[in-house]
């Protein structure tokens, strides 16, 4: 597998018979309207897999949320995808995955590409993303601090929220953050996703993923300068 399509979570999955309605999630006030649309998210990385046939598929996210207990948003979205048997597209089971400790938008695609290293041995050729059409600056944010290829990552924006123009005030203050701090380091990224780990979860990616130890460790805000496997081509890749 050369490719990865990453789908970020944004929440969990509370009754899977009822997940395209809000009463089948755990969701924030702010997430009104929004249940049904994760599963929208959740159907179209699906689909783009199925049409990579070297493609590893990751439900990306962390265990956010206390009411679910020790249910992640990543695994609750594989378990959206397999009650419904994967949408025609039962392949991709096999080439389908969770990362489980990501726990903002930036997280979700370093470890993402970290989780990828675990399951493949190697680091991916090329990266979709899945999500809000509306995330796609920010994600390109994130794509320029780890110095992946602008030309080997797309965004494929999906739908968005119901309540966008709500939204895009606080994204543009996300975007802002990252701007400002790429590696998400400051206190008031720091707190964020504290306060996201219910949990108390933390990953192991230095020791599995050792090409990408010093990226992990970097704090910024300058760009990581060393070397990276999809820069240089040393390493597994």
């Amino acid at each position: 597998m050369k490719s990865l399509v990453l789908v970020p979570g944004h929440a969990i999955p509370y009754r899977f018979d009822r997940l395209d309605h809000d009463e089948g999630w755990y969701l924030k006030p702010f997430q009104a309207g929004e249940g049904p649309l994760y599963l929208d998210h959740v159907k179209r990385g699906v689909a783009v897999a199925a049409q990579q046939a070297g493609s590893l598929l990751i439900f990306a996210g962390g265990q956010t949320d206390a009411a679910a207990g020790p249910r992640s948003e990543g695994q609750g979205y594989w378990l959206a995808a397999e009650h419904f048997d994967w949408f025609g597209n039962q392949a991709v089971r096999s080439r389908a995955t969770t990362e489980e400790f990501s726990l903002d938008s930036f997280e979700n695609l370093l470890y993402g590409i970290c989780r990828f290293r675990e399951v493949t041995g190697g680091y991916p050729e090329r990266i979709a993303a899945v999500g809000w059409k509306f995330k796609g600056a920010r994600f390109d944010l994130h794509r320029r601090a780890l110095r992946f290829p602008e030309e080997r990552f797309r965004y494929e924006g999906e739908n968005d929220p119901p309540t966008l123009a709500q939204n895009l005030p606080f994204e543009q203050a996300r975007s802002l953050l990252f701007e400002r701090d790429p590696y998400g380091v400051t206190p008031e990224a720091a707190s964020k996703r504290e306060a996201r780990n219910a949990s108390q979860r933390h990953h192991g990616y230095r020791q599995s993923c050792p090409e990408l130890a010093a990226l992990l460790e970097h704090r910024g805000p300058e760009l990581f300068a060393g070397p990276l496997p999809w820069t240089t081509g040393n390493g597994p890749f």
